[in-house]
């Protein structure tokens, strides 16, 4: 029977996207984090009857027996998450498109919108990097780095930095935060801790700069994740009861060949 495998189908396809939006729940409160969904799309037909007309005869409507479905890809939703003060110097927040770019050890260039950074010491300089240690790039792919006779830096919304020094005189470091985006940021690969990696799909990377970029840094705020728990418990619930609904039916179809075969002649 068709409705074995066609409900199984549906059964493993509602597991996968319990499975994410668990992981949405599970970081409702990672930094920066991004909901996923799953999308799905339905199987190969079975055509039991073609439409045909021939001199006003035959029906103009096929007769078409489905064999279920099976889940096609995950997307992310890009849309801001809320800000969240931290009135910590070296905390960033993006409001608009965009990601941060940071260097792996492996020197690859890796993407976050997570902001919270720290200073990382090397003898008289400090550097700016991601909780892991990468470093924070600027828009010349250079290391943001600072020296021991700058007492702070501020950071404005384009991303300048400006540093003062022990005397308290402001200066300009001729660097700025890297922000970039993509032609397609859902072609993004996932990597843990908060980062992504570019790939054919995604395209590459677009420095946003100049007049053309709406996108804003605020220095000393972090962006929560935009998970909103009462939407994904929605979601969970109506996985869950088409989950049962496919378990009802291979019930249903279980029962039926009970009864087939229990016919007698």
């Amino acid at each position: 029977m068709r409705a074995l495998w066609s409900a199984a189908s549906g059964m493993k396809a509602q597991q996968l996207n319990i499975d994410n939006i668990s992981n949405n729940l599970a970081n409702v409160n990672t930094t920066g984090y991004k909901k996923m969904r799953v999308e799905f799309k339905d199987l190969l037909y079975e055509n039991i009857k073609d439409a045909s007309i021939v001199d006003g005869e035959g029906s103009p409507v096929n007769l078409q027996v489905g064999h279920g479905v099976m889940y096609s890809a995950t997307s992310r939703n890009f849309e801001n998450g809320g800000f969240q003060s931290t009135e910590n110097d070296t905390d960033f927040a993006l409001d608009g498109r965009g990601f941060f770019v940071a260097q792996n050890p492996a020197g690859e260039r890796i993407y976050t919108r997570d902001g919270s950074f720290k200073l990382d010491v090397d003898g008289d300089t400090r550097r700016l990097v991601t909780s892991e240690g990468y470093f924070v790039l600027s828009e010349d792919d250079d290391y943001i780095e600072f020296s021991d006779t700058d007492k702070d830096f501020t950071v404005d919304e384009m991303g300048a930095i400006k540093v003062k020094t022990e005397d308290g005189t402001v200066e300009d470091t001729g660097l700025s935060l890297a922000v970039v985006d993509f032609l397609n940021p859902d072609g993004l690969e996932a990597v843990g801790g908060n980062f992504l990696k570019a790939t054919n799909a995604s395209g590459e990377e677009m420095l946003l700069e100049g007049e053309e970029r709406d996108t804003k840094i605020y220095q000393g705020y972090l962006e929560n994740s935009n998970v909103q728990i009462v939407e994904e418990m929605i979601k969970l619930i109506t996985a869950q009861r088409a989950y049962d609904i496919n378990s009802k039916t291979i019930q249903t179809a279980d029962e039926m060949m009970q009864t087939a075969n229990s016919v007698k002649r």
